[in-house]
């Protein structure tokens, strides 16, 4: 069960990555004075992207738990 393993750890990877993205691309935001409206709409756009990172991440954990239970 090591190709589970490898590829839990590859989505967990992918999914932190997309997770420290989105907080960096609102930060950014931040930075850049907007009115209350804009930032909504910023924050809104990222919201999806931010939960998917974690969905990714969440699964890449569980495949890594089911591969270690498993081999």
């Amino acid at each position: 069960m090591d190709w589970l393993i490898w590829i839990g750890a590859v989505m967990t990877l992918i999914g932190l990555c997309t997770i420290v993205w989105s907080a960096v691309q609102v930060g950014r935001a931040r930075k850049q004075g907007l009115t209350d409206e804009e930032m909504r709409a910023r924050v809104s756009a990222m919201l999806p992207v931010n939960m998917g990172g974690l969905m990714t991440a969440v699964m890449g954990l569980m495949c890594v738990i089911l591969g270690v239970s498993l081999g």
